[in-house]
């Protein structure tokens, strides 16, 4: 979730700080450890790639290419950009410019991002605009279209595919609800609303994703994981909270196909290995090189983790870690890959790391 930065100039564009951002600065506790300890989670993390926060490189969403490179929203140089398995970033699109923009950081921003198995990536914007606001559709081919409007006065984030069912899901921060939206026609509903998702302060409904019949939700301001079945008609059933004290959480990532999660900590610049009886523990911190990070993929043993420097102001990067097969389960997670593709096994996959290090 982009948060207010400190002034700088990002595209052309000048960007103001915000009293929220000096109250996120002095942000909650850092989470604390719960469960037995254990074998280290993650290991070998390395950074890919810095990136410029100057010049508004600051990742908040990523979606994984069949190749091991990752695509990244660049909030607030309203851009999609892809990072080569060697670390070279290139922009795939900027969104248009907005004269008067109104959102809740100041600006408009680049949020949620999927990809479909075709290779469409599909991208939130949020401007607070009638005309611009809502999700957006990049073909494989570059062309770049306003794919669904979404209500202008709310802020949506994170950005969830259920390809099987032919639709997209959008977690909306500031009006505490999920936006469902068909693919074939770009028909948008307000899909689920609640207390559950609502925000007490600043951010509510945050990061998404869909997980064996349900869709997963992270509450920043409550620091709450939410599971929402979908009922046979495609509705939505009762939310449920999995999880708790995951302070400041914003984006998310199952490490295999249980209900196991890996959510990012933004405030605390932490990440989590979150179990499927609520209980997390802390696996990434800064010294790993973490700067706020905003979201997470995973892709068999590998696990993606860009950071945005949101409040820290220092080295947005993207970094990569190994999974421990302890730790994840048996099989690999296929949220992120594209379908029907006959992938291979996450031992054979191309990516971020030395070919001796999928040994």
């Amino acid at each position: 979730m982009p948060r207010t930065v400190r002034r700088t100039r990002a595209a052309g564009v000048g960007i103001g700080i915000g009293a929220v951002v000096l109250a996120l600065a002095a942000a909650a506790p850092a989470s604390t450890a719960a469960g037995p300890p254990a074998a280290p989670p993650l290991s070998r993390p390395r950074i890919v790639t810095h990136l410029d926060f100057a010049a508004g490189q600051t990742p908040e969403n990523i979606a994984l290419e069949p190749d091991g490179a990752a695509d990244l929203t660049f909030a607030f140089a309203r851009q999609v950009a892809r990072v080569s398995p060697k670390g070279r970033t290139e922009v795939l699109a900027t969104l248009p410019a907005v004269g008067h923009p109104s959102t809740p950081v100041g600006a408009a921003v680049t949020t949620g991002l999927v990809r479909t198995g075709d290779g469409t990536l599909y991208v939130v914007y949020v401007t607070g605009t009638e005309a611009e606001n809502g999700i957006w559709r990049l073909t494989p081919d570059g062309r770049l279209s306003h794919f669904a409007a979404l209500p202008p006065q709310g802020f949506a984030n994170g950005l969830a595919l259920d390809e099987e069912h032919g639709v997209l899901y959008a977690a909306d921060s500031v009006l505490g609800a999920v936006w469902r939206v068909t693919l074939d026609r770009a028909e948008v509903t307000r899909w689920a609303t609640g207390p559950e998702l609502d925000r007490t302060a600043f951010i509510g409904a945050n990061g998404i994703k869909v997980h064996r019949g349900a869709v997963w939700v992270s509450n920043y301001d409550r620091g709450t994981l939410l599971r929402i079945p979908v009922t046979r008609d495609g509705g939505a059933g009762p939310a449920a909270v999995r999880a708790g004290g995951l302070t400041t959480v914003d984006d998310f990532a199952f490490n295999g196909p249980g209900d196991t999660v890996l959510a990012a900590l933004s405030g605390t610049g932490e990440l989590a290995l979150v179990r499927p009886d609520g209980t997390h523990t802390v696996v990434l911190t800064a010294r790993d090189g973490l700067s706020n990070p905003t979201s997470v993929a995973v892709r068999g043993h590998k696990v993606y983790v860009p950071s945005a420097a949101f409040v820290t102001g220092q080295d947005p990067n993207l970094l990569t870690a190994r999974q421990d097969e302890r730790h994840r389960g048996p099989g690999t997670s296929a949220q992120h890959d594209p379908p029907g593709r006959g992938r291979p096994s996450g031992h054979e996959l191309p990516g971020f790391e030395r070919p001796e290090h999928h040994r």
